[in-house]
């Protein structure tokens, strides 16, 4: 999608262009499916729930130790930054937890009740938390930040974390600009100055691993999204890898998270490998 293209695109075709649950008709089943299997995940898992780092009911941590000294794949929910919970994931990081990972999904105010920002803000100070807190609750080994969609942009954005060793965002959206075009800007509200430091396409690339993974069936603005965030930490000699899912849609790449050998998981696996 080049600027020249955008350009030319009325409002509705740049709606469209961001558009994931009009371009993928199964998309609210298989979220309301996702939500009744992370109901059940978490009843079984209730030991470290809704534990807070923050003053708002929605920064909080649900944490899922692993073994002890086991590596943490933290897992960012999306929703384009305004709407979806920590809770209506929690199902995705089963195949972790079963292959020897701990686990934890961190919660954030949603837009309009807080800027992207604050959000990144947030995230950051869950991090902060965690580090502080995290081996109270059995977490205490290497962490990779992981999101989907709006989460992937905060998981590449949490990379700088001190206490983060490596990313991988999914289906992620990583330059904001375009965004303000559309229909989502409407609760955003983005200012020159998020989209210019908060926009991984625009920032010095950490010196950290991070892999990053879409579906081939994605739409084209989120798959050009991934392919250029990775292409430009390769031109700064970054490590990790590119990785399309074969036939997966925005809703439907997060199997290869949560199945125990799914592509995402090993993906995720790798990014701490000597």
């Amino acid at each position: 999608m080049s600027t020249a293209d955008w350009g030319r695109m009325s409002r509705a075709e740049r709606d469209a262009a961001y558009n994931n649950t009009a371009a993928c008709p199964g998309g609210p089943a298989y979220m309301d499916a996702l939500r009744a299997d992370s109901v059940a995940f978490r009843a079984a898992h209730p030991e470290h729930l809704n534990l807070a780092y923050g003053a708002t009911q929605r920064e909080a941590w649900d944490l899922f130790p692993g073994p002890p000294g086991s590596d943490c794949l933290v897992f960012i929910h999306g929703g384009y930054w305004q709407r979806n919970d920590r809770e209506g994931a929690a199902a995705l990081i089963e195949g972790a937890l079963a292959s020897g990972w701990s686990a934890a999904l961190p919660g954030y105010t949603l837009a309009p009740d807080a800027s992207l920002a604050a959000i990144v803000g947030q995230i950051h100070a869950a991090f902060d938390w965690l580090a502080r807190r995290g081996a109270a609750h059995g977490i205490t080994g290497r962490i990779v930040a992981s999101g989907w969609s709006a989460g992937g942009h905060l998981a590449a954005m949490a990379l700088s974390h001190p206490a983060v060793a490596a990313a991988l965002p999914i289906s992620g959206v990583f330059e904001l600009g375009p965004l303000r075009d559309t229909y989502l800007n409407e609760k955003l509200s983005l200012t020159d100055e998020e989209i210019e430091t908060l926009s991984p396409l625009r920032l010095p690339a950490p010196d950290k691993p991070m892999s990053v993974a879409y579906g081939s069936a994605e739409l084209p603005a989120l798959v050009a999204d991934s392919r250029a965030l990775h292409a430009r930490r390769a031109a700064q000699h970054r490590p990790g890898a590119l990785l399309p899912v074969p036939g997966a849609d925005h809703f439907t790449v997060l199997d290869a998270l949560r199945q125990p050998r799914g592509a995402l998981l090993g993906l995720a696996r790798a990014l701490l490998e000597p």
